[in-house]
């Protein structure tokens, strides 16, 4: 069967192990020696996964001269893991605290508001209440058509569309009468031709 690949975690752990077995100071070319050979880690991911423990703070580096030198020592990794512990025990103790506190403020917020005899009567007459607005409301939606804006608006609708017809009426006979004057057809058959009623007349 084929041999699974470490994963990216297995990799970082591997790799730590390099600088934590020896105590020693590396340069990358060294790493991609030493992983492949000794840790199974592929030379091409050596790298990705040297830069991802610096980017995490597990292992150092700095700059001499024209080259990067990497460490990472156990005393380092053993406070950064208390750091980390603390951190996460803080973190733990302050949603502790929220908790209790939204705990309390339930218990405070369920005061007054008991299933008892009175509560009931009184979410009944609410329910009673919000039904009757729900009819007012349909009661005024019936009689918007009075509104005296919504009978304006109305007005100004109709005063468009009727001289939008008109336009479109004097548009027709304009072409009625081009059509009589270039080819000699008779309105009827003009009419006949381009469905045109016979009674087509302006709006008055």
């Amino acid at each position: 069967s084929k041999k699974k690949g470490l994963s990216f975690e297995e990799k970082r752990a591997r790799m730590m192990e390099i600088f934590f077995e020896t105590k020693d100071v590396f340069q990358l070319k060294d790493i991609e020696k030493i992983a492949p050979k000794e840790k199974g880690i592929t030379s091409m991911s050596v790298k990705e996964i040297l830069q991802s423990l610096v980017d995490d703070g597990m292992v150092d580096t700095d700059r001499i001269g024209t080259s990067n030198y990497f460490w990472a020592f156990p005393s380092k990794a053993l406070h950064a893991r208390k750091r980390k512990l603390e951190e996460l025990e803080s973190q733990f103790a302050e949603s502790s605290q929220k908790k209790e506190a939204l705990q309390k403020s339930i218990e405070k917020s369920k005061i007054g508001r008991e299933d008892t005899a009175e509560r009931a009567a009184l979410m009944e007459e609410l329910a009673a209440l919000r039904q009757k607005k729900e009819q007012l409301k349909a009661e005024i939606d019936k009689y918007r058509e009075c509104d005296p804006d919504v009978v304006e608006e109305m007005r100004q609708t109709n005063k468009v569309a009727k001289e939008a017809a008109n336009r479109w009426t004097d548009n027709i006979f304009s072409v009625k009468s081009w059509a009589k004057r270039k080819f000699g057809f008779e309105e009827s058959r003009i009419d006949k031709g381009f469905g045109i009623p016979e009674d087509l007349d302006y709006i008055d």
